[in-house]
């Protein structure tokens, strides 16, 4: 299996397939592909959140703002999953949770020139098939086909990356740690760390910060806390602890971003109510 997840959007994700689908038959499963443009950090959160539950397979993932720069492009092994992508951070939060505890991380670097060059498929019956167009070359602005699904379709079901000349074990890949929150008895203090498609927004702080209470204060505001949606009238906002087991801040059947006026990376403090048990 192979999954795919960018923030490509349509319809760059097919063009990746087409070149997966020249180089292997391996099954392939989309992610995602709106994660916000650009946002590595809200991606690489989404991705730790979610791969863990596939089986082995080998993840491409594309959120790269620094395509055609010097930033490297990159092969991690972790545990029974491999992670094709760039290198800036998006791969490794994912890699350290499906590596487990006493798993070790295995990167490479990617020598692009060592890539078998992606073409189109064309017929080769018309002898002027290509002549409207332009001579096919490694783009510096779509590495997503022509370095990372190359890569992906060459390494997904070997065990031994070291045999390919193409890859060269590194340690100077960029690291990205997602921020973890403050705790005491008094406040949680942390942050946002995405929005989702419903407006949802997730916090980092630990859904044990809201234990025992029947309403926090959020940025100073007072809210209940609910174990479902359905605790609060709809339209009205609630704390509850998402699937992930972090504080969300929501609104039933509503948006919480627009409610909470609240975005990745913005603070949040959420306090015990005055005069509440708890």
């Amino acid at each position: 299996m192979i999954t795919l997840a960018s923030d490509f959007g349509t319809p760059y994700p097919a063009v990746m397939k087409g070149v997966l689908r020249q180089r292997t038959d391996a099954r392939l499963v989309d992610v995602a592909h709106d994660f916000p443009r650009q946002d590595v950090r809200t991606a690489a959160f989404w991705l730790r959140e979610v791969l863990p539950y596939f089986p082995p397979a080998t993840h491409l993932v594309v959120i790269d703002p620094g395509v055609g720069t010097d930033r490297d492009a990159i092969v991690v092994r972790a545990g029974d999953h491999t992670l094709v992508g760039p290198d800036n951070g998006v791969l490794l939060p994912a890699a350290r949770r499906l590596a487990g505890d006493a798993g070790r991380l295995e990167a490479y670097l990617i020598d692009e020139d060592g890539l078998d060059p992606v073409e189109p498929t064309t017929d080769q019956s018309e002898p002027n098939s290509r002549s409207q167009h332009p001579p096919q070359g490694r783009s510096r602005t779509f590495h997503g086909r022509d370095v990372f699904a190359p890569a992906a379709a060459a390494v997904h079901d070997i065990t031994d990356l070291e045999s390919f000349v193409w890859l060269e074990p590194t340690t100077a890949d960029v690291d990205l740690e997602l921020p973890t929150a403050t705790l005491d008895a008094e406040r949680a203090v942390g942050e946002v760390l995405a929005v989702d498609g419903f407006g949802n927004v997730i916090t980092n702080v630990p859904g044990s910060a809201l234990e025992s209470r029947e309403r926090v204060r959020a940025n100073g505001e007072p809210i209940p806390v609910g174990e479902t949606f359905a605790a609060v009238p709809v339209g009205d906002r609630l704390a509850t602890v998402g699937s992930h087991g972090y504080v969300e801040l929501d609104v039933n059947q509503g948006r919480g971003d627009e409610a909470f006026d609240l975005e990745p990376g913005d603070r949040v403090v959420l306090e015990p109510v005055p005069g509440d048990d708890g």
